[in-house]
């Protein structure tokens, strides 16, 4: 099979020729779409929590086809599909709706997750609460707009440049702004943030009595550390998401996000974003797209 591998921090990818994977209990699946997250360009430049040993062939979900044809979505364990065929635990494997294309079957699991689980576990989503979401024309911001409208939640979207802000209102936000020009008294019951960094440390002087906050990512860099005493005094909390321990220690929980998740996509109620899609062999550039900032929704590779 052919896979995108790399060697080394900051190193470029190599498409190589290697074994076909053996499955060890596992099943095969016939990579038609990979999506490509942002934690995948964080461990490319050494900057991931959990960095994975090198070389490595990165990619956390995937769509695509069983041995009998039958087309799936799966999650990965983390890497392995920026490949054309890769071994996956039959527990992660899900049915792909079949109105659904391979491409957006790979940009669903890992952003609606992610947007759905924080949103229905953790706060409390109530019909008309306003959600605050940053980097609303991203991956996981995109399906959050979609996801808390379908929860009957009132959306305000932020985004990095004016381009985007169509973006979001076409999905569904009833606000979105370039992040400096958000109305500095905008207040929300919920803040969604994948972006970390400076953003993260304001996100609380924007909460209503009683919201939270849901970190989901730092793509702008760390998050800068809170004193509790902040939260007690404004009455509002702080919630953290990451989707791969979650899986690890209570897949169960993860399993009923995903039939809840696929019945409303069947439903109608949301549609993952596309912005990009790129042959294997162009996997520098679909990388390089992410990185800029520039694309919206999610970036996938086709082998």
């Amino acid at each position: 099979m052919r896979a995108a591998v790399i060697n080394a921090v900051d190193g470029p990818f190599e498409l190589v020729e290697l074994p076909d994977p053996v499955p060890n209990g596992k099943v095969l699946v016939r990579v038609r779409a990979a999506g490509i997250n942002f934690a995948d360009v964080l461990v490319r430049r050494g900057r991931y929590p959990q960095m994975p040993e090198l070389p490595a062939i990165l990619g956390s979900e995937i769509a695509g086809e069983l041995e009998d044809g039958t087309r799936v979505m799966a999650l990965t364990s983390g890497s392995g599909g920026y490949a054309e065929l890769a071994a996956v635990d039959r527990a992660q494997i899900v049915p792909l709706p079949d109105n659904a294309s391979f491409a957006e079957g790979a940009a669903f699991l890992v952003t609606f997750l992610s947007a759905y689980i924080p949103l229905t576990r953790q706060v409390r989503l109530r019909s008309g609460s306003t959600v605050l979401v940053y980097a609303g024309a991203g991956g996981v911001g995109t399906a959050t707009i979609q996801v808390a409208r379908a929860l009957g939640a009132r959306v305000i979207a932020t985004v990095g440049s004016p381009e985007k802000v169509a973006v979001c209102l076409e999905l569904g936000a009833d606000e979105a702004y370039v992040y400096d020009e958000l109305p500095e008294a905008t207040q929300v019951d919920v803040v969604v943030d994948p972006v970390g960094g400076s953003l993260f440390a304001g996100s609380f002087a924007r909460l209503k009595p009683l919201g939270a906050v849901v970190a989901i990512g730092s793509a702008a860099g760390a998050w800068t550390e809170i004193d509790p005493a902040r939260l007690v005094g404004r009455n509002v909390g702080l919630y953290g998401f990451f989707l791969g321990r979650l899986l690890r220690h209570e897949p169960e929980v993860v399993g009923t996000a995903v039939g809840e998740l696929l019945g409303l996509w069947q439903t109608g109620a949301f549609k993952p974003l596309v912005g990009a899609e790129f042959p294997l062999d162009q996997v520098e550039a679909a990388h390089a797209l992410v990185e800029s900032r520039k694309s919206v929704g999610k970036v996938v590779l086709v082998p």
